[in-house]
Order: C-alpha cells, then sequence, then structure tokens
C-alpha cells in the first residue's frame, strides 16, 4: 500500500497529469512524470518550472527549486520500479486504458497501486485487464487538478476495501477534498452534472429561449458561475460531448443522459469552443457576444427546469446508493462549483415542487428524460427532507 512517502508515477504529461503530478510533489512526494512523446514531457516540465516560480513569487510555494527537484521526468515505463502509486491520466478511451494498464503492471512492484483518473469510464473494466485487479482502482481529479479541491475515489468490484481507505486519507493529506462514489457511469460528477448541459441545448433547440439568455438565467438568476454554453466552450465538445455519449451508451440508452444533435454537429465540425475559436459561440478576433434577453420571468422558467433536473439526478443517485447524500452535495459544490449542493437545494424548495416541475415536463412531452425519481415522490408524498 502507498502512504505519504510513497513516490507517486504519473502517465501523461497533459494539462491533467501535469497537474496531477505538481499536488502530488507539492505534497512532498516524489514524483514520476511519465510520456511517451518527449516533446510533450519537456513542455510539461517547462511549465511545471514556470507555474511554481510564480507560486514561489506569490508565496505559496517556498523554493521551487526544491519542489522541481522532487520530479523526475522519464520516458521509459522502468522509471515506475520504485513508485508506490500510479495515477494514468491519458486518452479517454477504454481499450487504451486497459491495454496500459497491462503494460504497466509488468513494470511495477507487486505492492504498487494502479489508478486512473478516468472521468466516466468502468473502472472495474480496467482492472480486469490486470493480474492483480484487486490494486486497481479510480483516483478522479478535476481540471486544473492544482485548483479544483474535489477528488472522487471510485472502487473497483475487485478493489482491496483497505486500498480505499488508505486513498481517502492520502487525498486529505494533499489537501484535497475526496469523495467515495460507485463505479457507474460518470460516478457522481459527471453523472448529475448532465441535465446542466443537455436540458439547457434542448429548451434552446426547441426555442423557448436563446443561448445567451440561458447562460444569462443561469448565472443571473440561478446562480451558477458559467452558464452551461459558456462552459461547454471552456471544456471543449471534443470533452463534453464524448462524456455524454459515454454516459448515455453505459446506461444502455437511458433517454435521461441523450446527447444532442446540436452538440455533435459542432464536434463534427471542428468547432470545439474556446481552444478553436467556435463552438456555441464565435470567439474570433473582434466578434461580439450576443446580448441576452433579461427577462426574469422567462429567466426564472429556464432556471427552475434545468436545477429540478438536476436535483432530480443527484435524487435518484442517492436512491441507488452511487454516493452518500453529503458527498453527493460536496461534489457538487466543490468539483463544479455549484452555488449549493442539489440535495440541500430540493430541501430549500421542497421535494414537492421539484416533483411538480418533473411531472408536468413529464404531462408535457410523455418522454422518459422528465421520470421523476422514485425517492424524490416518496419524500414529495410524505413530506419530507433528503438532507
Amino acid at each position: 500500500m502507498f502512504s505519504k512517502d510513497s513516490i507517486i508515477g504519473v502517465i501523461g504529461s497533459g494539462a491533467m497529469g501535469s497537474g496531477i503530478a505538481q499536488v502530488a510533489a507539492m505534497a512532498g512526494h516524489k514524483v514520476v512524470l511519465y510520456d511517451n512523446n518527449s516533446a510533450a514531457l519537456e513542455k510539461a516540465q517547462a511549465s511545471l518550472k514556470q507555474t511554481l516560480a510564480k507560486l514561489q513569487e506569490k508565496g505559496k510555494v517556498a523554493s521551487a527549486d526544491e519542489v522541481m527537484g522532487r520530479f523526475r521526468f522519464a520516458s521509459e515505463l522502468t522509471a515506475f520500479a520504485d513508485c508506490g502509486l500510479i495515477i494514468e491520466a491519458i486518452i479517454e478511451n477504454l481499450d487504451v486504458k486497459k491495454k496500459l494498464f497491462d503494460i504497466v503492471e509488468q513494470a511495477v512492484s507487486e505492492t504498487c497501486v494502479l489508478a486512473s483518473n478516468t472521468s466516466s469510464l468502468s473502472i472495474t473494466s480496467i482492472a480486469a485487464a490486470c493480474k492483480k485487479p484487486e490494486r486497481v482502482m479510480g483516483l478522479h481529479f478535476f481540471n486544473p487538478a492544482p485548483l479544483m479541491a474535489l477528488v472522487e475515489v471510485i472502487p473497483a468490484v475487485q478493489s482491496d476495501a483497505a486500498l480505499i481507505d488508505d486513498a481517502m486519507k492520502l487525498m486529505k493529506e494533499w489537501g484535497k477534498v475526496p469523495v467515495l462514489a460507485k463505479d457507474t457511469p460518470g460516478f457522481i460528477v459527471n453523472r448529475v452534472a448532465r441535465p446542466f448541459y443537455s436540458e439547457a441545448i434542448r429548451i434552446y433547440e426547441e426555442g423557448i429561449a436563446d443561448m445567451a439568455t440561458i447562460d444569462w438565467a443561469m448565472t443571473e438568476l440561478g446562480g451558477f458561475r458559467m452558464g452551461p454554453f459558456t462552459l461547454m466552450d471552456y471544456i471543449g465538445h471534443d470533452v463534453n460531448y464524448v462524456v455524454t455519449e459515454t454516459v448515455f451508451q453505459s446506461f444502455f440508452y437511458d433517454p435521461r443522459y441523450k446527447p444532442s444533435f446540436s452538440q455533435k454537429r459542432l464536434l463534427e465540425a471542428g468547432w470545439l469552443g474556446r481552444k478553436t475559436g467556435r463552438g456555441f459561440y464565435n470567439y474570433a478576433e473582434g466578434m461580439t457576444m450576443p446580448e441576452a434577453t433579461k427577462d426574469t420571468t422567462l429567466g426564472n422558467v429556464i432556471v427552475e427546469r434545468v436545477v429540478a433536473m438536476l436535483i432530480n439526478e443527484a435524487v435518484e443517485a442517492l436512491h441507488l446508493r452511487v454516493a452518500s447524500a453529503k458527498d453527493l452535495d460536496l461534489a457538487m459544490t466543490k468539483g463544479v462549483n455549484y452555488p449549493k449542493g442539489l440535495l440541500a437545494w430540493a430541501d430549500e424548495w421542497g421535494a414537492e415542487k421539484c416533483l411538480a416541475i418533473l411531472d408536468g415536463l413529464y404531462n408535457d412531452y410523455h418522454e422518459d428524460r422528465y421520470r421523476a425519481s422514485v425517492l424524490l415522490r416518496k419524500k414529495a408524498l410524505a413530506k419530507d427532507t433528503l438532507l
């Protein structure tokens, strides 16, 4: 098992991998950052050096050189021989991850723990690729890893229970807020957050409101830091759409997680959002952002519809024991900066109001995507709270 003295290995030197490596090094660990792309590795090294120097200037790091001295940058898996914990942060593709874990297991010690930073794929399936699946688990950090507090800790079906306890403890030592999530598609955040995007797109596609108005309503009236269209463009449609599609497929095509053609077409066009200069919005130089229709009555309808869908998803996750009530609310406030936990929000509104909104939508559409969680219905009928 690993401890605060273990050498940490990170696979993948992109933004997420480098960020996780930085967190581990700043917590005092020796870190091996691996990438088979030497140019990417050199870029990561230069970026880490620059970041740590800035942190030193701000007084957040005593010595940037001391932290950099804990790093080893490697392009050979043999560098992992003495690691106690390896965290994989590569492309979100199950077959690629399974092949990698099979290879990595041959390069590490018998006691080394293997973790995946996947945001939505099956940890159990990844573990099945290993000869010792009991040492495999999920550690899902959020981007940017040095700034975002949440870490989803996900045991595979095969994971050693003691391993999970150690992981929760280690994440707290790293200054993170760990939550325990069942190995179901999307875990907590990427499951519960789907309606924030999908229902906003649905409202737009039906012509109820334009994108700017929906974004305005969710930020100014709903209290969210970013509107759904701005956030999707920020995340990138190559990431956000793929997660939606993966969750949809993994839930046996449950219509609650159905992707949209509007977002798929952006992906097909290569309009991935801010990083390509075009997404739902046009970020080209000289372009101005569209004006919102600041109609409070319309805005409140938008907020109630989207938030009710989010609440329903959180309640269903609680009903199916994906996570505890406490961890569900922690995940959404610490992982995606929601203005309040969704179960707390449900209690504030009252389960009866949430149910009425959902039943109203179901009666209008007769689509299963609007079916209310049985737990929400029970709480509404009993006039009971969720927390």
